[in-house]
């Protein structure tokens, strides 16, 4: 079974989990050939004796349409995480989680799943479009942004911060650059 490509994309109130929680977050799986099989999104309850960090807040702040929509209708955690897996494990191959940056968004995705469900079917490993694109590029891995990135790599799809938005703009560039990879 081929790979399936779950570009994701989290909203947070503070820098890791646990003192902050994970506000929402949006998936959506991909073949290769930038097929988009399917989406998922949940925003979330805050955890427990958690708190916002006051530079996220301010961040916040500044846009409030995105806030707004990570606040509407949150679900429990762990009810979340759970139907999260099941969408997961229906997907027609093995999931790979792909992100930008990835070090951020899979330390809160993979700190959920294990907290809430137990289990990740990630395993331990997230794959980095920023990384990706360091190697494309030959550029050092700080200069190796949207901007110093080919207008060929970019669909012409929003970056609204809405968590979903984004990981549907970031799987179409990840796919765009696998595709010349492979060429």
């Amino acid at each position: 079974m081929n790979e399936i490509y779950v570009s994701t994309d989290i909203e947070v109130d503070g820098p890791i989990p646990g003192p902050h929680s994970m506000l929402s977050f949006g998936s959506a799986a991909y073949r290769a050939d930038k097929t988009l099989i399917a989406t998922f999104s949940a925003n979330l309850e805050l955890l427990p004796d958690a708190s916002g960090h006051p530079d996220t807040l301010a961040w916040w702040g500044q846009h409030p349409e995105a806030w707004e929509a990570c606040r509407r209708d949150p679900r429990p955690p762990a009810k979340a995480m759970a139907d999260y897996v099941s969408w997961l494990d229906a997907l027609p191959g093995p999931p790979v989680f792909v992100g930008y940056p990835a070090a951020f968004d899979f330390l809160f995705v993979y700190w959920y799943l294990m907290r809430f469900v137990g289990r990740s079917p990630f395993s331990f490993s997230a794959l980095d479009i920023k990384t990706m694109a360091m190697v494309l590029l030959g550029k050092d891995y700080r200069s190796s942004t949207k901007r110093h990135m080919p207008k060929r790599w970019m669909d012409d799809l929003p970056h609204t911060h809405v968590a979903l938005d984004d990981a549907i703009e970031q799987g179409a560039l990840f796919c765009n650059m696998l595709a010349e990879c492979r060429r």
